[in-house]
Formats: C-alpha cells, sequence, structure tokens
C-alpha cells in the first residue's frame, strides 16, 4: 500500500520536568544518531528517510530484513541509526563513514561488514492502515512494543515512567548523550519541534554555521587554523567565536576541502567580526561544537570541535539553535 510521508517529531531543549509532573512523563536515551523515519508498506521492501526527506534507503542494506518482520502489516515508524564502538555507545564519528552513502550502493554494502549500523525503534506513527498520530504516547508506545521489533539490527528499547531524575544521571553515569522527556498524553506532531518532548543533553552543545576560517601555521599550513562560526539570529547570521581544537590531522584536511570548495569574498556574519585575516565562506556546512558557556555578548567560551552534522541543513539546524539576538 501507498504509506502517508510523515515528517518526525522534534524535542526541544529543557530541563525535567517539575518532580510533581513526573509520573506525567516518560524517559528515553537520548541517542547519538541519525533520524530516520522507516516505511514499510507489508511487501518486504523498506523506505528509509532522514528528517530532511531524504532517501537513506541504500545506505544502510543490513536494514533491508525488516522490511519483512511484520509481514504483511503495513507502518511507519520512527527511530534513530546508530553505530556502536566497542563498549556498544553510540559513536557519531563511526557513523559518518556509513552517512551520506545512498548513491553509493556498493561502498555501503562494503562498509556495512566493518561499520554496521544498529536501529533504535522508539515511536509508530501508522500501522495496519491506520493514523496514530492522534493517539497519545502512552497508547503508541503500546502499540510500538507489541509489534515486538527485535531483530540482529534493530531493536525496541524500554521508556521508563517516572523517575526522571534518576533515569538522567543514569546517562550521566554510563557516559551517554543525554534523555528525552516525552509527556505520556502528548499526540505526535509532524515536523514540530513540541514541549510535549523534551531534550536533555549532558554536557553544553550548540550546532554552528561555519561562516570563515583562519589559515594555520607551522605544521598546518594549507590548513584551517580555526573556524569561525555563527547562529542565527533575527538579524542573520551573528558570530559566535572560533574554534580550534577538538580535529584529528584527516578530519582537519577533510575540513580544508570542503572549506576551500564554499570560498565567498563576501562575510556571511552580521555584524562582520574583526578578526585579521580571515577567510569567508558560504555558511552552508553545519558543525557541534562543545563550549564551557557564554560571554555576555553571546561568545562560545573555549569552544572545541565535535564534528560536521551532514545530516542537517542550513535550514535545518538554524530551527535547533537559540535566538541570541538580544
Amino acid at each position: 500500500m501507498t504509506l502517508p510521508l510523515i515528517a518526525p517529531m522534534l524535542a526541544t531543549a529543557g530541563r525535567l520536568p517539575p518532580a510533581a509532573q513526573d509520573a506525567r512523563w516518560a524517559y528515553e536515551t537520548k541517542q547519538d544518531g541519525q533520524r530516520a523515519v522507516v516505511y514499510l508498506p507489508g511487501d518486504g521492501s523498506i523506505t528509509l528517510r532522514a528528517r530532511s526527506g531524504e532517501d537513506i534507503t541504500a545506505a544502510y542494506p543490513e536494514l533491508r530484513p525488516l522490511g519483512g518482520a511484520l509481514g504483511t502489516a503495513p507502518a511507519v515508524l520512527d527511530g534513530e541509526i546508530l553505530a556502536l564502538d566497542a563498549r556498544g555507545r553510540a559513536d557519531f564519528q563511526l557513523l559518518q563513514s556509513r552517512m551520506g552513502l545512498a548513491g553509493a550502493p556498493a561502498r555501503a554494502a562494503r562498509l556495512a561488514a566493518t561499520a554496521p549500523v544498529h536501529l533504535v525503534l522508539f515511536d509508530v506513527m501508522h500501522l495496519g492502515g491506520r493514523s496514530l498520530l492522534d493517539l497519545s504516547y502512552t497508547r503508541r508506545r503500546a502499540r510500538l512494543e507489541a509489534l515486538e521489533l527485535e531483530g540482529p539490527s534493530w531493536s525496541t528499547p524500554g521508556a521508563l515512567v517516572g523517575h526522571g531524575q534518576e533515569a538522567l544521571e543514569a546517562t550521566r553515569a554510563h557516559g551517554l548523550e543525554g534523555l528525552v522527556c516525552k509527556r505520556l498524553d502528548a499526540v505526535y506532531e509532524p515536523g514540530v519541534r513540541s514541549r510535549a518532548w523534551i531534550k536533555i543533553r549532558n554536557i553544553r552543545v550548540a550546532d554552528v554555521l561555519v561562516g570563515g576560517w583562519l589559515p594555520g601555521k607551522g605544521r598546518l599550513t594549507g590548513l584551517p587554523g580555526a573556524v569561525l562560526v555563527g547562529q542565527r539570529a533575527t538579524t542573520g547570521l551573528r558570530y559566535v567565536g572560533g574554534v580550534g581544537t577538538g580535529w584529528s590531522e584527516a578530519e582537519r584536511t577533510e575540513l580544508a576541502a570542503l572549506l576551500r570548495a564554499a570560498t565567498t569574498d563576501a562575510c556571511p556574519f552580521d555584524p562582520v567580526p574583526r578578526v585579521p585575516g580571515a577567510r569567508w565562506v558560504v555558511p552552508r556546512l553545519v558543525g557541534e561544537v562543545r563550549y564551557s558557556t557564554r560571554t555576555r555578548a553571546g561568545l562560545l567560551r573555549q569552544p572545541s570541535w565535535l564534528r560536521l552534522r551532514p545530516d542537517l541543513t542550513p535550514e535545518e539546524s538554524a530551527a535547533d539553535l537559540p535566538d541570541i539576538s538580544a
């Protein structure tokens, strides 16, 4: 059957619900991977779509057997594709080698043997020809768990109702990225960044757009010594600082090629920062940085590069950034 295209519901950054409301929320581990909406039409096939709507099925051939897991029952599921390290933890750098290979199925098949992925399922939006969007989280979760989707490359981890503080402390103790809090009575809101889902990260992290770079010196000659990054504000792209640490040699070399391809004479930041020797680029690269705090002017203190985010477009990332225009 033809399944409806459904944009994934998004979480809003925030804090734990008040203790008095704790029992009204479910808590799930925040996964560090690529969001995917899974379409199972019931004929044994499968289609995976990224948050942007792009068809990414061919990039993950080890997930194809999931197409027959429900027999002839059609379904649309929500989940996250992960690459796991030797300790069983999600490692986004490992996943990056698999992302963007939808147009290179032969290479994707080779990497599936050396860097396999795992799909974590956490919601169901359509099942057996019926939309479940208007059902509460509790009822959708019950439908999902009843499907018993556990396989060699996919699973349905449990969710904890109540005990949010304990759940958050457990993610910190195990070095996990964070927690997602989901209100039990919440319907599924396609494409909406909703307060009914709250994400809590265990480290201060920001998505940024790369708008320029500074040439490296010494052994870094010919490579970026630092990138100049910004975040969307009501007036445009606002400069939030320079990032000069956090890369491996291979990552810095890869970044140099991407920056050269995006060169422009026009500064993308408003206002233009006073950075002598800056080279400007079209702000289309999305990165993720770790930082300690912000200055009163909105600059990031002690920023360190974490990774590129090829799964996010500049427009998508902007929806997740704070308004720092004040």
